[in-house]
């Protein structure tokens, strides 16, 4: 499940940034806890606990004592972090592309394909 080249940490970070921006976890949502998330993903809390840690030092989410961990309720902070996925996927994706011996106009032809043809499950949102 993991990319063995990324910290694990930094990955859950990242599943925990894409469900907030999805909409899949809620604003003031409450995460699940340290050690059930551990659980769920397979990990050592250890690990959990510093993907959290940093999470609420970007401002992501914050802690209650004694009550849990909630995402944050600032929609700004999370549009902000949605943009910032969205500018890491189009970087992998122009990066491979190239990589490949795509020029930029064949690229964006073919995103333009994608969506044309794309059921609107994916492109109609």
């Amino acid at each position: 499940m993991f990319d063995e080249n990324t910290p694990i940490y930094l990955q859950i970070m990242d599943l925990i940034k894409q469900d907030v921006c999805s909409g899949r976890m809620s604003m003031g949502g409450k995460l699940p806890s340290v050690r059930d998330k551990a659980i769920e993903l397979q990990v050592n809390p250890n690990t959990v606990q510093h993907a959290y840690q940093e999470l609420e030092s970007e401002g992501i989410v914050f802690t209650q004592r004694g009550m849990g961990t909630f995402v944050t309720e600032d929609e700004g902070k999370i549009d902000s972090v949605r943009s910032e996925l969205a500018e890491r996927l189009v970087r992998q994706l122009a990066d491979g592309m190239t990589g490949l011996g795509f020029q930029r106009r064949q690229i964006l032809r073919l995103i333009e394909e994608y969506f044309k043809n794309a059921s609107d499950d994916v492109g109609g949102r």
